[in-house]
């Protein structure tokens, strides 16, 4: 079963979110609807704002390749631990900006640790699009989008043109 996506301006993507704390079945059935949506979309990552449920909890899946397998990571309780001075800038989107790209830089490399659906606490190095993407989802439970990262004057644009498609659907 997939959700539907918030689209911007909608104020929840712009709330600080709250602590999962426990893995329970609500969580895991939060995070297989997360992932199912995603792969729709199709995207890399999605965060739990982005489904209206604000809390800590983001998927995610970088993998490209077409004949490789998936790779779904679920993330609950993020945290970066650890970041590189080298910076990369990647073009960036948001399933919450359809069709709305932006250069961003952040860390080039990041070390997150999260809990999984196993009740573990895991840690890992990201690089390239992983950690890309990681930052970018964990932004999102802290109430932080990709156009925060860019100039106002890109920013004020994407921002019209969200609000513009978003009223030309609602007439729809």
């Amino acid at each position: 079963m997939t959700r539907p996506i918030l689209l911007f301006p909608d104020p929840r993507l712009k709330k600080l979110c709250d602590p999962v704390g426990r893995i329970t079945p609500e969580i895991e059935a939060l995070a297989d609807e997360m992932l199912a949506t995603m792969y729709a979309a199709p995207g890399v990552g999605l965060a739990a704002p982005q489904v209206g449920v604000l809390q800590r909890l983001f998927v995610m899946d970088c993998t490209k390749d077409p004949d490789a397998p998936r790779a779904p990571l679920v993330m609950v309780d993020p945290e970066i631990v650890g970041t590189s001075e080298a910076l990369n800038t990647y073009e960036e989107g948001c399933l919450s900006f359809p069709e709305q790209y932006a250069e961003v830089t952040r860390p080039a490399e990041v070390r997150m640790r999260w809990t999984g659906l196993d009740g573990k606490v895991h840690e890992r190095d990201f690089d390239g699009l992983w950690a890309t993407c990681a930052q970018h989802e964990l932004d999102h439970l802290n109430g932080k989008l990709f156009i925060d990262h860019i100039g106002p004057m890109k920013r004020q644009m994407i921002s019209r043109r969200m609000t513009k498609m978003k009223r030309e659907m609602a007439r729809a």
